[in-house]
């Protein structure tokens, strides 16, 4: 499974990006409302970060006007993915925009067809909002299973891939790669927590305190 880091803050991004461990980034209007940053200015300081895809969001509603800001997006950088809503709108911005070579990240999906479309108008990654789905009492892991058949059907028509988002925690990631999502876009905290148990904590103390006690050193 590929990690994808859900933040416009830079300096997180260039931390966790140091581990090795990092695939790419994803933002949203509402990262970058939160950064406070000008958004061009953020998503190419990320770029330069990251190598890999760095998703940037349309705020346009129209097709026409989604492809060109789309398509200004684009030139900040090779690595830029342009993210567009599951709309009719959004998809037909998603055909020409993947026509002309450009990777689309097409988000908010919730529901099966709706991936299934996506596929269909040449969408690099789709993005299944799964905690949203939990929020609504709905299974957003049964999502990404439907999803993963469908693809699994179709292999030599769809490249898509599954993008597992609105991750809240560290079970929500070991779900989605169980259920067979291609990628998972997580807050730093949450990629931060995948490390962590007690007894991981518990047996390095033991192990450290046992060293000690020989009075010895490596170097």
């Amino acid at each position: 499974m590929k990690f994808f880091i859900d933040s416009a803050e830079i300096n997180e991004i260039r931390e966790l990006s140091e581990t090795g461990l990092v695939d790419g980034v994803t933002t949203n209007p509402s990262l970058v409302h939160k950064s406070g940053r000008d958004f061009n200015y953020i998503v190419r300081e990320i770029c330069e970060i990251i190598d890999g895809p760095v998703s940037a969001e349309v705020t346009a509603i129209e097709a026409e006007s989604m492809v060109a800001e789309g398509r200004k997006l684009a030139a900040i950088a090779d690595n830029v993915a342009i993210k567009v809503p599951l709309t009719w709108d959004g998809l037909k911005a998603c055909r020409t925009l993947s026509s002309e070579g450009t990777m689309v990240n097409v988000t908010l999906c919730f529901n099966a067809n709706q991936a299934l479309l996506a596929a269909k108008a040449g969408a690099t990654y789709i993005s299944p909002f799964i905690g949203r789905l939990d929020d609504i009492g709905l299974d957003g892991m049964e999502l990404i299973q439907e999803m993963r058949a469908i693809y699994d059907n179709y292999p030599d028509s769809f490249q898509t891939e599954i993008l597992a988002a609105s991750i809240r925690s560290a079970n929500h990631v070991k779900f989605a790669a169980l259920a067979g999502a291609d990628v998972a876009t997580v807050p730093p905290q949450v990629l931060r927590g995948l490390i962590k148990h007690p007894l991981t904590d518990a047996g390095l103390a033991s192990f450290l305190s046992d060293w000690e006690k020989t009075g010895q050193s490596i170097l």
